[in-house]
């Protein structure tokens, strides 16, 4: 097992790492805010959070040696549900033709009151 960390995504504001990989070639990130790693503050609009959040992973991918045509399966939670469509845009806008399997909620709160945070699997050979 090995820890993944990375100054371009949000350092953690818990007791969690960014992401772990396994030997198997599993790697498994954290959820992740619409954090700027630099300020680690969120923008307003959930939109510019989420592509924040799907930027996070992406850099937490690379210090891996991953793509985001690795992620084989996402989670998305939602402060607000009717946030999906417009956040689905962007999810698409980053994924392109890439489509990894994905489960998306809304839950009662977000730490630091984000608006949306994202989690991926990816796996490697």
């Amino acid at each position: 097992m090995k820890i993944i960390e990375t100054d371009k995504a949000p350092k953690a504001v818990g007791p969690y790492s960014q992401a772990i990989q396994l030997e198997n070639g599993f790697l498994y990130t954290s959820g992740q805010l619409g954090l700027n790693p630099e300020t680690m503050k969120m923008p307003e609009k959930v939109t510019d959070q989420a592509w924040n959040a799907l930027e996070n992973i992406d850099n937490i991918l690379i210090e891996a040696g991953y793509t985001k045509n690795d992620v084989v399966k996402t989670l998305v939670l939602l402060a607000d549900i009717k946030d999906f469509v417009e956040c689905n845009k962007i999810y698409t806008e980053y994924f392109g033709d890439h489509k990894p399997a994905r489960s998306a909620f809304q839950v009662a709160a977000l730490p630091l009151g984000g608006k949306i945070e994202i989690e991926a699997i990816a796996y490697k050979e």
